[in-house]
């Protein structure tokens, strides 16, 4: 039963929010939800030219008989959407129907009820995922912020790589605002250390070059003109040379 706390004199009550589910393994939360639509939408923004498939709370069924795990993030190259995405067997990731395993599964830690570090991080490796990263923004499994497992031979070891060498892309912790919103995020990145761009960012630096070849245009006008005048100062007339 949900506790009510009288907040003013006028007998008006509220859930106390301690004593809300404000995420679990389907309910999603403000920060979680929109970390995962950054991690995604930069993804299909910036790898145009490569064959993937990157998703968010979609299921993934890897062994006959067992239930489906359901990463925060996955991401798999050489793989493609089915075509028709609503018949039963293509809403989710079946291991046997794309023949492979996701290289990476991600994981958003919001409480320490998910057994990030147990039970799916064994799901994973029996899995083969190639990677499994476990980001915990609030520290809720201990002072780390972002764990990285790499799969070498049949276990995961703790890696302090955080670029992920089988996919050719890595993982950084970046201060910023996205969607109107400013804070610290995962974002995926070049091994130069430059994060991948979201659309926004793509067509704001699109505009932001167009306006600096602008103004060098303008800039060029404007020293053509003085010179112009110089020359005319000077008796010679510039449209004559």
């Amino acid at each position: 039963m949900v506790q009510q706390v009288l907040i003013n004199d006028d007998d008006y009550y509220v859930p106390d929010a301690n004593q809300l589910v404000t995420e679990n393994d389907t309910l999603d939360n403000f920060a979680t939800s929109k970390q995962k639509r950054l991690l995604i939408s930069s993804l299909y923004s910036s790898l145009q030219s490569q064959t993937f498939l990157a998703a968010a709370n979609v299921g993934i069924y890897h062994t006959d008989g067992q239930p489906a795990i359901v990463p925060d993030v996955f991401l798999s190259f050489d793989v493609q959407m089915p075509e028709n995405w609503w018949e039963k067997q293509n809403r989710c990731y079946m291991v046997w129907r794309f023949g492979k395993p996701p290289e990476v599964v991600l994981e958003i830690v919001s409480n320490k009820e998910g057994d990030e570090l147990g039970k799916k991080l064994q799901i994973y490796e029996h899995m083969r995922a190639s990677y499994y990263i476990v980001y915990d923004p609030n520290q809720q499994l201990g002072e780390k912020l972002l764990r990285v497992y790499e799969l070498r031979g049949t276990r995961y070891f703790e890696t302090s790589e955080i670029w992920l060498e089988q996919v050719g892309l890595g993982v950084t912790l970046w201060e910023g605002e996205f969607e109107g919103r400013q804070d610290h995020w995962l974002r995926w990145c070049y091994q130069d250390g430059n994060v991948l761009s979201t659309g926004d960012e793509r067509a704001s630096q699109s505009e932001q070059r167009a306006s600096e070849s602008e103004q060098r245009a303008s800039q060029a006008e404007q020293r053509t003109q003085l010179l112009a005048e110089r020359l005319r100062a000077m008796g010679v007339d510039p449209d004559t040379l």
